[in-house]
């Protein structure tokens, strides 16, 4: 590929990088999808209003996260096996977003664990994803770690009490790493770049979990570990726990109603994300850039809102600001530049994202993204 003009791009130049199993369990949703593609195909139906003759000469893209300054407002998702994207994938995502000055979060399935990113980022502050799972001692293991590892933020993700079902990991027999079948190796045989990446690293495994959680020592005992530790008793309590053990910013992700957006804030977050797992989850479920607004109505007064799911441009992240987000999240955009071109491919995907929101607030007449409102926008 001769040159990188958009995240499409990158998606493509993955495809080809990464072996399938990998690369479906990033390049898709639950049941039918729909979901999935909604969250990208919603922000078509929103328009923008081009505005001329205004002085744009200086413009700005930096804002602030949960006080944290930021070169744009966008933060990279929490992402799980993101290592398996690329050898030391989340060492390399925290890398870029570190030089472009954006929030990074460490999911805890991770194949790179807390320490080894931090020691790797010179100890940089980065946020770290929470799931709260039946071994609450693990948790507050978790939590420990995260600060030991000086995170700035949790984010907790409330939306994975059950798993959803999605049809292509099942098909592929997602596993980390991959199971040795003919099918699954005639593929690894045929992406030989990934293969000897993977080769000079010693993270192949769920690097969170594998000997810290209590009696997870292999891959054998990790799967079962796994598979009972996902809590469907999860409630708002979990959350006031949570934030009895954490003094730093507690961000809850996974609100797609506002009802549930309250709760949150009561229970003591200092930011919510309206995301629903990236079409992951429930298919049939709202896209996350059509539920914004309501969200932000109900408690955009008293925290931050944000917003995850189907951000594929810096159009996309205007879009959203424009509605009330006073920030974004990108997953998959991040996990197509890792797998296409490692380290180097997430900073081309923040670039990309950086230039296409400069550009599109220059043609709406705007200079500053702090001060984007909804009267740059026209909604079919």
């Amino acid at each position: 590929m001769a040159e990188i003009t958009c995240i499409e791009d990158l998606r493509r130049l993955a495809r080809k990088r990464v072996p399938r199993m990998f690369y479906d369990y990033v390049d898709g949703g639950s049941w039918t999808e729909y979901t999935y593609r909604a969250n990208e195909e919603d922000f078509g139906k929103i328009e923008f209003r081009q505005r001329v003759a205004v002085d744009i000469a200086e413009r700005s893209t930096a804002s602030t996260m949960v006080g944290q300054a930021v070169s744009m407002p966008v933060a990279i998702a929490p992402t799980g096996l993101a290592g398996m994207q690329h050898a030391d994938g989340e060492i390399l995502a925290a890398r870029a977003a570190q030089r472009f000055g954006i929030p990074f979060t460490l999911s805890t399935m991770s194949i790179c664990p807390i320490e080894a990113v931090a020691e790797a980022t010179g100890r940089h502050p980065f946020w770290f994803q929470l799931y709260v799972l039946r071994d609450r001692s693990f948790v507050e293991g978790l939590i420990e770690r995260a600060r030991n590892a000086n995170c700035s933020a949790l984010v907790v993700t409330m939306d994975l009490q059950v798993f959803g079902q999605r049809h292509k990991d099942k098909k592929n027999g997602l596993s980390t790493p991959p199971r040795p079948t003919l099918r699954n190796l005639v593929n690894l045989a045929s992406k030989p770049r990934w293969c000897w990446n993977m080769l000079g690293t010693r993270h192949r495994h769920f690097g969170n979990i594998v000997g810290h959680a209590k009696g997870v020592d292999s891959i054998g005992s990790l799967v079962e570990w796994t598979r009972e530790q996902f809590d469907p008793r999860l409630s708002w309590q979990d959350i006031e726990w949570i934030r009895k053990r954490w003094n730093g910013k507690l961000i809850v992700k996974g609100i797609q109603d506002p009802e549930d957006a309250r709760l949150a804030v009561e229970s003591g977050a200092d930011a919510i994300v309206v995301s629903n797992h990236g079409g992951r989850q429930l298919d049939g479920a709202s896209s996350s850039i059509s539920t914004l607004p309501r969200i932000v109505e109900a408690v955009g007064h008293r925290v931050e809102v944000h917003m995850d799911g189907g951000i594929r441009s810096g159009q996309d992240v205007l879009k959203a600001i424009a509605l009330g987000a006073r920030g974004t999240y990108i997953g998959r955009a991040m996990m197509y530049g890792l797998g296409a071109l490692g380290e180097k491919g997430v900073a081309t995907a923040l670039h990309l994202i950086r230039n296409e929101l400069d550009l599109s607030m220059a043609f709406c007449g705007k200079t500053d993204v702090r001060g984007v409102d909804r009267e740059i926008l026209r909604m079919r």
